[in-house]
């Protein structure tokens, strides 16, 4: 395959089609308007690409959007960029693109290494909240969606080439810690460890939850336990050191077993903010922004009403004088911006959560500790249903543990991979079987637009065909055992010898569909809409798909052969990136 250069030659520079042509009408739509104007070039089913600005247009200047239309073709430069540009309907204009331009923008994203996605001249600190289990619990479903799409946020902005800092804000703080280390001591602290060590946390929370509510006793040890454990005794806080030990090393095995990018490094517990939670309300006292409501110490951030219309107040310190998870995330937000620099702070947690973090990040913004030159936003997502439209739960009505899902994906890719290729070895197909079933997992969460639910459907994500992991997987494989077969034979020695068939309408499909990678990555950077990045990797893969019918690669001959083994090279490429910034292998067989 050609491999891209180092960087960019003046032959391969990459070349965004959609933007030069807008550049090229921008001008032209100004001087027949007498001001700026958006050109909205767009890709169409009528050419390549299509401007409706002339529509809009026709109010305002009282001409026929046609007319506006012919005077902008007859002010643009387009003639070495199109080979037809024709208005069409009532005043679009459509645009084809000239061979060799298109040509040359192939040409492009083979010399460059990013497929056309340059890095961010200025690059800003993100910080990303998610996954955010806690301490003591086993990760269930609930706990799924905000590491996937956590983890595709780290790694397309950091790809993008921002600093990224990821916080994974473990519940390791709080008044149930006050039973479970007392129930701790019940079993003996070192069968307690081995009952830990052995990962069925839910087990061991159960149990102390079971005799807090049965035992009176237990129940205010469990209490002084907490108050010791505030204090800072030196015994209750090196057996709370070992709970949080325990479950962070099973918290890193979910990890490593659903692939994300978060380590050790990232933990950041809710214990880390403790410190901070009275100089916090000490400072909004000082702003004159708290107020007293029964006893309670509240922000009442402007607009923020319940549904009787009542102002609604953000509690920062409860009337017995203890902090909620409002005052946590004030102190968090204030060290992030403060402490860290982060000018980015993306918060991925469900929707439910949408007024809880508006509440914060205005009275953030009220207290100054989200300044002009920052931002932050609730990544907010839908819930993982059943087949019965219901939140995903087990036989025994409990949150399925995300262990077992993602155990249980694993086995089924598996047996698919076994049986579709009976040839792979037992230690390939394994492989294969953990990149596919993880990916499809990723990919059916990724695929949906985050604001939805989504149904958890093993046929569907598994399915070869349609808009899922295996099918971009399997088209990434067909590539590469097509380059096994083809070796290096007839590929062009240097980018600058590449020379991009497009006689074929297959051809061009293909190539549109590759140049569409970079305007996608960029938009959903900006978006954090990664069903715009899936869905366009699944159209690249089904043009590839058109493509390979219809043009035979090996079959073909000379500069055609050599073509079309170029864009295959390219499509895999594209798909390889695309699939790793979701945070998916892509297998070289299958």
């Amino acid at each position: 395959m050609v491999r891209p250069t180092a960087g960019p030659s003046e032959i391969g520079v990459p070349m965004d089609l959609e933007k030069l042509l807008a550049d090229r009408l921008t001008p032209a739509f100004a001087a027949v308007a007498g001001a700026p104007v958006d050109p909205t070039v767009r890709r169409s089913a009528h050419a390549d690409y299509q401007s409706d600005a002339a529509l809009a247009l026709a109010r305002r200047l009282g001409r026929p959007p046609r007319a506006i239309a012919a005077e902008v073709l007859d002010r643009a430069a387009l003639g070495d960029l199109c080979a037809a540009a024709e208005v069409s309907g009532p005043g679009f204009i459509n645009l084809t693109v000239a061979d060799r331009a298109l040509g040359a923008a192939v040409v492009g994203l083979v010399g460059d290494p990013r497929l056309g996605v340059p890095r961010v001249a200025e690059p800003e600190t993100v910080l990303i909240d998610y996954s955010a289990p806690n301490v003591a619990k086993e990760m269930h479903v609930g706990h799924l969606r905000s590491t996937i799409i956590g983890d595709a946020t780290a790694r397309l902005l950091r790809w993008r080439g921002h600093r990224v800092i990821r916080a994974n804000h473990l519940g390791d703080w709080g008044t149930p810690f006050g039973m479970l280390i007392e129930h701790l001591l019940d079993l003996g602290e070192a069968d307690g460890a081995a009952e830990l060590s052995v990962g069925d946390l839910d087990s061991f929370y159960r149990a102390a939850r079971a005799k807090f509510d049965a035992d009176e006793g237990f129940r205010a040890r469990s209490r002084l336990r907490v108050v010791a454990l505030q204090a800072g005794d030196e015994r209750t806080v090196r057996l709370w050191r070992l709970l949080v030990g325990r479950s962070e090393g099973y918290f890193l095995g979910v990890y490593r077993t659903l692939d994300v990018t978060l380590t050790e490094r990232d933990f950041q517990g809710e214990s880390r903010y403790q410190p901070m939670l009275g100089p916090v309300v000490e400072e909004l006292g000082r702003l004159g922004l708290l107020r007293d409501s029964d006893g309670a110490a509240c922000v009442f951030p402007p607009g923020s009403v319940g549904r009787d219309g009542e102002p609604l107040p953000l509690i920062v310190r409860k009337r017995d004088g203890g902090y909620g998870y409002p005052a946590t995330d004030l102190a968090a937000l204030r060290y992030r911006t403060g402490e860290l620099g982060a000018t980015r702070l993306l918060y991925v947690v469900g929707l439910p959560q949408r007024r809880h973090f508006e509440m914060v990040f205005a009275v953030a913004a009220a207290a100054g500790w989200l300044p002009a030159t920052a931002r932050a936003e609730h990544v907010g997502f839908g819930s993982v249903l059943g087949a019965d439209g219901r939140m995903l739960r087990s036989r025994a009505g409990t949150p399925v543990k995300l262990a077992d899902l993602l155990d249980e994906a694993v086995a089924r890719a598996t047996e698919l991979a076994r049986r579709k290729n009976p040839g792979l070895e037992a230690a390939e197909a394994a492989e294969v079987g953990r990149a596919v079933g993880i990916g499809a997992v990723k990919y059916a969460d990724l695929a949906t637009d985050r604001h939805r639910d989504y149904v958890f459907d093993w046929d569907r994500m598994l399915s070869l065909d349609g808009n899922t992991a295996p099918y971009l997987q399997y088209a990434y494989a067909r590539i590469r055992s097509l380059f096994r077969r083809a070796g290096e034979d007839g590929l062009p020695a240097t980018v600058e010898a590449v020379r991009v068939p497009l006689a074929d309408p297959a051809e061009r499909a293909l190539v549109f569909a590759l140049l569409g990678f970079a305007p996608v990555v960029v938009e959903v950077e900006r978006t954090l809409e990664f069903h715009q990045l899936a869905g366009h990797l699944h159209r690249v893969a089904a043009a590839f798909s058109a493509f390979y019918e219809r043009c035979p690669v090996l079959r073909a001959e000379g500069a055609v052969r050599e073509g079309r083994l170029v864009l295959c090279g390219l499509t895999a490429r594209v798909l390889r990136q695309g699939l790793d910034l979701l945070g998916i292998r892509t297998p070289e067989r299958m």
